[in-house]
């Protein structure tokens, strides 16, 4: 089985429990790897034959840009859903990294993974 990649997807949200965050766009930056078969897509050369990527990336960005969470853990989780029943991916892992939440660290986050990888 293959992965498809999709790194530093940066997305400006409503995302914290803090008064003043709900207040305010962050910017969070999202990494996915899903599980895929490209062999198809290889031999023909034909992007219906594959996971579409800039669908997943619009799909995620329109999503996240929406969305008014608390916990970054729920927002990985969603998108990690939306990956899985509306894709068709079978196995995916999520990172989603708040820019900035921690004073001295460069970055925080969440790293998930959900399903199973296929044989």
């Amino acid at each position: 089985m293959d992965k498809i990649f999709l790194n530093e997807l940066k997305v400006d949200t409503v995302i914290g429990i803090w008064e003043w965050e709900r207040k305010i766009r962050q910017t969070v930056i999202i990494d996915l790897e899903m599980s895929a078969d490209i062999a198809k897509a290889a031999a023909t050369d034909n992007v219906e034959d594959t996971l579409n990527y800039k669908s997943v990336a619009k799909r995620i960005q329109s999503f996240v840009a929406d969305s008014s969470f608390q916990l970054v853990e729920t927002l990985a989780e969603r998108i990690a859903g939306i990956v899985r029943d509306e894709f068709g991916v079978e196995w995916v892992k999520v990172r989603v990294n708040k820019v900035g939440a921690i004073r001295g660290s460069r970055d925080v986050g969440i790293l998930i993974e959900r399903g199973q990888w296929p044989d």
